[in-house]
Parts: C-alpha cells; structure tokens; sequence
C-alpha cells in the first residue's frame, strides 16, 4: 500500500529536527521561513500608508508588504509589492532594515524608497492608500510592530545615505 506522499513526522538520519517525510520514496519536505519584503515609501515629507483590506488585521494601516516570490530579488518584491498594494512606481534607495521575528519564521527584508510620483491608488489589497505627513501617520492603527519601527528608523535616516540596515529592536 502506497503512503501517496509525505505523511510522517520523523527526523531524518543526519538531521537535528522533525519533519514531513514521505514514507514511500524518503522525499523530505523542508519548511523554512517566509521572506517578507517590503518599503518605505515617501513622496516629499509624506509617507504612503496602505490600510488592508485582507486579514490578518483587516483596517489597520502598514506599509506596502508582503511575501517575497520565487525568482525575484528582494528589492523587485518590495517595488513588486509597492504597485500591488497602493498601485505607486518607486526607487530604491537603500536597506533599511532587517527584522528576524523566529516566533512566526519570518524575516523582513524592509526597503527605504522614494515614488516617482505622487500617484498612488488602492490595489485589491488595500481599502484605501494615502500620502501622510509625520505628524499625521495613525501610529495608534498600525498593522504591526514593524511598521513603527520601520517609520521610526526611516525618520531617524533621513538625508542619510549610508547606515545600517536596522535590527529588530529589543
């Protein structure tokens, strides 16, 4: 009788961890964390902030973010994922951070980027995009920790154009 793929919890011989084996042909299936990719974008002193229209944390406002593809470099993922979400053409500037959250296996690859125009509009993701000054960003309605950080890091950098890419912060 065929097992018809992988189906066992074991630890393969020469591993350190449990996986999903194939009991028929010994296929191990590696689960290994998602790239997040990602960017800051500012048009002037204003910030694009997207507010989601999927979940998790449906309402709440973040930066364009997402799961990196296959055959894309980070930094097509996060322009990739500037036009998805808030349907505005950017350009690198630089890495700005790096974030290794292990609790959910993911690590976040976050761009600084400025858009080559102020045009901008919701993508299928987005309930609604918008261009906001500092003193304007929802900091009480952000998605997730990263965006503050991110922001906060971005603001800390500006005129800049040499530093670290920043770490997750303790």
């Amino acid at each position: 009788m065929r097992l018809q793929g992988p189906n066992l919890r074991m630890t393969p011989e020469g591993d350190d961890r449990e996986r999903l084996v194939c009991g028929d042909c010994g296929f191990i299936v590696y689960e290994n964390p998602k790239v997040i990719v990602g960017a800051v974008c500012t048009w002037e002193d204003r910030y694009l902030l997207c507010r989601r229209a999927i979940e998790p944390r449906v309402g709440y406002w973040t930066m364009p973010i997402g799961y990196m593809e296959l055959h894309e470099t980070t930094e097509q993922g996060a322009l990739r994922e500037v036009w998805e979400e808030a349907g505005a053409r950017a350009e690198i500037d630089a890495l700005l951070a790096i974030y290794s959250i292990p609790e959910i296996s993911q690590v976040h690859m976050i761009y600084r980027a400025q858009m080559l125009s102020p045009d901008f509009a919701a993508g299928p993701e987005s309930l609604e995009v918008m261009l906001v000054a500092w003193d304007e960003i929802p900091w009480d309605d952000l998605a997730y920790p990263n965006v503050r950080w991110s922001l906060e890091y971005e603001r800390q950098m500006r005129g800049q154009s040499v530093f670290p890419p920043r770490g997750r912060p303790v």
